[in-house]
């Protein structure tokens, strides 16, 4: 038997061993039922310690590779025989998709910029927490989230958001789009029927219908969600709501349309699931306040802090009526046991420090100065045939180009050209109403990147709008 044992390298020996047996196994180059050569002849062959062969045969007769048969000797097992696949493709396909995606403008929404997370801040805060806290935070915890950070984040959302609660009605999720999955399973069944907003995002599209219920488009324009349009002959479980920044055509919805949304919920005695999106980043006035702070025990209160800090903190939050509480902590339980400890401490002391408000504060800054390139940009390249709107909060605005059909195979030679673009259409529920429109996201590109994205739309687009 010929193997190949390297004495001049940090892997141990018996790892070598064991490693180059399997392989072959594995292969087929050592056949099922063949005997293998005694521990004291390897040995010598390969000039290594008895106990390394003896150690490296135990572990294959422990996976199952090899049996023992007394007095005979060691075979290889039957059923081991497994060609692993060549792994070229795979490795060129990830090589190709990792240039694309570098020579490519994305002008994908919802994306803060990571640059500016504050790094030094949050680590000072994990390690004090994580050298001074307790040994239970490193256990088990509860489903609706650590005690603390649910007190910090209910006089957070009081003071900011308008949001009226008890820390005991906040459940603490690992991210909204947990707290929406949580939301459908608690509130809907096979046949139900939802009021939703359209368009809406097409992820929130697919985590309400999976559970088996019926998604009843509401149109939106510019003042959000048209209330007037409400059946009255229908009888949902619960409607489906982004008040304070509707995504994607970015309107707030009045007062108005607010009471006679949550008139029409009581009505029907049916719940409604305010999704809070972008709320935080408003470049006119001041935030609008929340729609659950008019009807507590009607409005069910969804927010996150992917926006504001990090997704890749998965940390959102569901505000919850007291009668929802115990049933969504156990399927919260049911569905990761508990959102973890650390990251909670640290985000609550991150917010009573003050550090969270001073960090919305800088990148509010920062966002409008890239909203407004972008409002320039689409300016000069586009005066006079194109329309923007829902600029005055969020990372991204909606610009309408009259007499563009953004089909998939137009997207598809726009990302051809260098820049990534979102039609509103792929969120339409009721299709052919939105195809004019784009959804352009700016808040995790720089000012030049920006430039150099419209510029390379305005290449693309420019025999097509040049008829407007």
């Amino acid at each position: 038997m010929w193997i190949h044992i390297e004495k001049n390298t940090n892997i141990p020996l018996m790892k070598q061993l064991y490693s180059k047996l399997r392989e072959k196994i594995l292969k087929g180059e050592l056949l099922e039922g063949e005997r293998l050569p005694s521990t004291r002849l390897l040995s010598n062959q390969l000039h290594i310690s008895r106990n390394v062969v003896l150690e490296a045969y135990d572990q294959l007769i422990a996976e199952g590779f090899l049996v023992t048969k007394q007095g005979a000797g060691t075979f290889v097992a039957e059923g081991a025989y497994f060609p692993v696949e060549k792994k070229e493709e795979t490795e060129n396909f990830f090589t190709e998709e990792k240039v694309e995606k570098s020579a490519t403008i994305d002008f994908r929404s919802g994306i803060p910029d990571l640059s500016f997370f504050p790094r030094n801040t949050w680590s000072k805060l994990l390690q004090t927490i994580c050298l001074t806290s307790e040994d239970y935070i490193f256990n088990y915890g509860n489903p609706e989230g650590h005690p603390v950070f649910r007190q910090v984040l209910s006089r957070y959302l009081k003071k900011t958001r308008g949001v009226c609660c008890h820390p005991n009605q906040i459940v603490v999720t690992s991210g909204a789009t947990q707290a929406l999955s949580m939301l459908a399973k608690l509130l809907l069944t096979q046949g139900d029927k939802m009021l939703i907003e359209d368009p809406i995002t097409k992820d929130i599209q697919t985590i309400f219908s999976s559970t088996g219920a019926t998604l009843y488009p509401i149109p939106v324009d510019k003042e959000g969600m048209q209330t007037h349009l409400l059946p009255h002959n229908e009888k949902p479980a619960c409607i489906f709501v982004t008040p304070s920044h509707q995504f994607p055509l970015g309107s707030t919805l009045p007062i108005q349309r607010r009471i006679e949304l949550l008139a029409y919920a009581k009505m029907k005695a049916c719940y409604i699931i305010e999704d809070d999106y972008d709320s935080e980043f408003r470049y006119e006035g001041t935030p609008v306040p929340s729609l659950q702070g008019l009807d507590p025990n009607r409005v069910i209160y969804v927010g996150s802090f992917s926006k504001i800090l990090s997704p890749g903190l998965r940390l959102g939050y569901l505000v919850l009526p007291p009668q929802f509480i115990e049933q969504c902590k156990t399927i919260k339980w049911f569905t990761d046991l508990h959102t973890p400890c650390l990251e909670q401490l640290v985000l609550a002391h991150f917010i009573e420090e003050g550090y969270l408000e001073r960090h919305i504060y800088k990148m509010k800054k920062i966002y409008k100065k890239r909203r407004d390139c972008l409002l320039d940009e689409l300016e000069k390249h586009f005066s006079g045939k194109v329309t923007v709107s829902g600029s005055l909060t969020g990372l991204h605005v909606i610009a309408y180009f009259n007499n563009v059909n953004f089909s998939p195979s137009f997207v598809k030679a726009i990302h051809s050209a260098g820049v990534r673009i979102y039609p509103v259409e792929t969120h339409s529920i009721n299709k052919g109403q939105h195809h004019q429109k784009l959804i352009i996201g700016f808040g995790h590109l720089t000012e030049s990147k920006i430039k150099e994205g419209v510029s390379k739309l305005h290449k693309v687009l420019s025999p097509e709008v040049s008829d407007i």
